[in-house]
This record gives structure tokens, sequence and C-alpha cells, in this order.
């Protein structure tokens, strides 16, 4: 059977989905709507979500849970501005944070000046920020960050011990990943992608992403990135022996058990 046109196969083991995610409405967004000068403000250091942020962050919440997606999620990356932490803990964190739970929390009560409660981590996907999936840097103080030492009491339960995304990717063994970043990387990244395929899938890659829109794509390893088995893979052929017609096999195991 020769394949359709403009389909291919690739072996499931040497693919990865990934849940890309834009950060929801920050308070950049709208005052930068407003009036372009004001993204040179101070005050928008570090920009935070606003109330309709943390709205559509829990819309999102509810989508992802009911759709089923949430419970296929094994890693949650994230770039390391409050905006997408604040979306990230929001959409993929556990349930409410209780005093006396022996685990730490995804975010602290109140992150940013939020009036949000503290995100538990209990029973979530484990949360890694990663440096290169942040906004682009440049002159727009919305765009830094503070330090490790500043935002890890804020999010007790991420790992900002990484900085790396890329290749590393493949070098984890998760096979379901949600990435929450910015706009401007989501975008520039998918547009390296999708010159082999049908236009409108090329337009489809690359659009801009809109406040806490989610798109999940497939991403496949051509180049032997990863080493991995495959663990859905079965071997043939079990019991050992040769694979014989049925009714030579048959006869065998007639004559051996006429010799026991």
């Amino acid at each position: 059977m020769e394949a359709a046109p403009g389909t291919t196969l690739y072996p499931l083991h040497r693919t990865k989905t990934i849940h890309l995610v834009r950060h929801a409405q920050g308070i950049h967004n709208v005052l930068g709507e407003k009036d372009e000068s004001v993204y040179l403000s101070e005050e928008l250091f570090e920009a935070r979500l606003t109330p309709l942020g943390w709205e559509q962050a829990d819309n999102l919440r509810k989508y992802v849970r009911e759709s089923g997606i949430y419970d296929k999620i094994e890693l949650v990356i994230v770039s390391p501005l409050m905006r997408a932490l604040q979306t990230a803990v929001g959409v993929f964190g556990g349930e409410g944070y209780a005093d006396g739970v022996d685990v730490p929390p995804l975010m602290v009560a109140n992150v940013g000046g939020s009036d949000h409660p503290a995100v538990s981590s209990l029973n979530s996907p484990p949360f890694v920020a990663v440096e290169l999936c942040r906004e682009h840097l440049g002159v727009h103080p919305c765009d830094r960050r503070r330090s490790v030492t500043e935002c890890q009491p804020l999010f007790p339960a991420i790992d900002f011990s990484l900085a790396t995304l890329g290749h590393w990717l493949w070098t984890r063994k998760e096979k379901e990943i949600a990435v929450v970043s910015h706009g401007t990387f989501l975008y520039q990244t998918l547009s390296a992608f999708g010159n082999d395929c049908h236009p409108t899938i090329k337009n489809e890659i690359c659009t801009h992403f809109k406040n806490c829109e989610l798109r999940s794509v497939v991403l496949v390893d051509r180049g032997l990135l990863g080493s991995d088995p495959a663990p859905t893979n079965y071997p043939g052929k079990i019991p050992a022996g040769l694979d014989l017609p049925s009714d030579v096999a048959k006869n065998m195991h007639q004559e051996k058990d006429v010799s026991n």
C-alpha cells in the first residue's frame, strides 16, 4: 500500500506531544494597547497577570481537565517571567493549597499583588522554569525578571535550575509536555517549522497566539536525537522457536508428546 500524498509515518517513540500556551493577559498588554510608549515604564517590571488574566487561566484550567489533556501531561515547562509562572500554576497546578499539607505550594498566596490564593503542587505534574523560553530580551522592563533567589520563595515547588530547551527535550523521558511561554517566543519558534507542509498547515502553525491560547503539536525526532527504546513496541515470535505453519507445528508437538 502506497502512502497517500502528503502523509508519512514515524515511530511513536520518536515523537512528543507538546501543548503550547501563551501566558494570560498581563498588565502590560492592557496598558501597551493604549499607548506603546508605556512599555518603557519601570512600573511594568516583570508584569503580572490582570484579574482578567487570572480568569483566562481559570477557564483554560477547566478546559484541560474536561478535555482530558491534564491527565496526560507529564511535565510543565515555563518561562521564568511572572506572568508565565502565574499562568502555568493557574492552569496546570493542583487544587487549592491548605496549610499542613506536606508538599510545597507551586505558588504562595498573593504573588505579584494578585490577591490570589496559594496553589498546591499536590498531584500536579512537575514544573521546570526554563530561561530559553522567556520573552525576548530588550529595553522593556516588563520583559525583565527578578533573580532566581527572589523567585524561588514565591514559587517553592518550581524547579529553577535549568536554562536550556531545544535538544534538551529529547533527554527527558516525558512524552506529553506543556510549555507556557510568550507570544514572540512562540511565534518565532514555530515559524521555523512547517516549511515542508501544505501552506494552510504552515499558516496554522505560524500564526500569533492570543492570551492564554493553547495549541497542541507533535514534535518529531527526525535526526536521531533521542535514543530510548520504544516502550509500546512488542517483539513477536514468542515463545522463541521456528516460525512454522500451524499444521507442521501441531505434528511436531504430537510427535514430542508420543516420545515422552
